[in-house]
């Protein structure tokens, strides 16, 4: 059982190592420290990941498959794949979602509530440097591939 998670583990962080819009400051160390807070959920096409100004005091890491982020008027605004985060902008503002997020197709994902993210940063403040300063490149980078579309 400890080795069939060591290895879930070892693959989602090099998923999370690949992807596009990574978290890429954030080191294997942190995610082992994050993903210990983490857990697991399963969500099949067309569930609603993330609702949209329902409080979900959690930021979400897609494990596997890919989830539509849908505005208040029901556009598609952007998508996520596998090692990419959800959640963020309402972490980094405290406040519910400002969008949908559903499924695409069957989606692994990964649950870390603010709270023990906070935890974590209190206990190790350059992880959460690492961290914020990742996700302020992540947000850049999806403002900019939307402005260029």
């Amino acid at each position: 059982m400890a080795e069939d998670l060591r290895a879930e583990m070892q693959e989602f962080l090099a998923v999370l190592q690949a992807a596009k819009n990574r978290l890429e400051y954030v080191t294997p160390n942190d995610w082992a420290l994050i993903l210990d807070k983490a857990t697991r959920r399963s969500f099949a096409q067309g569930d609603q990941l993330i609702q949209l100004n329902k409080q979900n005091p959690n930021i979400i890491f897609v494990a596997k498959g890919s989830a539509s982020i849908v505005s208040s008027r029901g556009w598609q605004i952007a998508s996520v794949r596998a090692g990419e985060i959800l959640g963020e902008m309402a972490f980094l503002e405290g406040t519910k979602p400002s969008a949908t997020v559903v499924a695409d197709a069957p989606v692994e994902v990964y649950f870390v509530s603010w709270a023990a993210l906070h935890e974590l940063f209190n206990l190790f403040p350059h992880l959460g440097s690492r961290f914020y300063r990742s996700v302020a490149v992540s947000l850049s980078r999806r403002l900019r591939q939307q402005i260029s579309e």
